[in-house]
């Protein structure tokens, strides 16, 4: 899960509002693929969170999301205005780290390779920790996550 604070990668503090809000989007059927929380110098926090649902997430399915959980990030930032948005991943979406190709197994995928200079496109079929494997016009290509440069969801493969 990547968490960004002030546009920073971090773990803490408020990787507790990431695990309250989780099992609620979850819940619904849904992962929290990405949690940005930005704090204003007049005191109020914008969040940005970006789910999604197996096969197609729809503006249905963020009203129900922002819906469940603006009520528990009003209570984590009890004397401050909340903004949130609520978003699918998108059909071009860049994927930030390699843990979030987990989600997308069976879409279109795209990735820039360090040891080729080049892009690689295929079915996303497998991820794991250290590596994902694409069924590509010329067949299955192991990717090693070390390798990846930059990587989004393609909806032409």
């Amino acid at each position: 899960m990547l968490y960004t604070s002030r546009g920073k990668e971090s773990r803490d503090p408020d990787e507790d509002i990431y695990s309250s809000l989780e099992p609620v989007i979850h819940g619904l059927g849904m992962s929290l693929i990405e949690l940005d929380v930005f704090r204003g110098k007049s005191g109020n926090v914008q969040i940005r969170a970006v789910v999604y649902r197996e096969g197609t997430t729809g503006i249905d399915d963020c009203s129900r999301a922002h819906r469940a959980i603006l009520p528990r990030l009003e209570l984590a930032f009890p004397e401050q205005d909340v903004y949130l948005e609520v978003s699918s991943p998108g059909i071009d979406r860049n994927i930030k780290n390699g843990s979030e190709f987990a989600h997308y197994i069976g879409k279109g995928v795209k990735c820039y390779r360090t040891d080729i200079s080049d892009w690689t496109a295929g079915v996303l079929c497998e991820a794991d920790e250290e590596k994902i494997l694409l069924k590509g016009k010329e067949g299955d290509v192991i990717i090693p996550l070390t390798i990846i440069a930059k990587a989004k969801l393609s909806g032409d493969v």
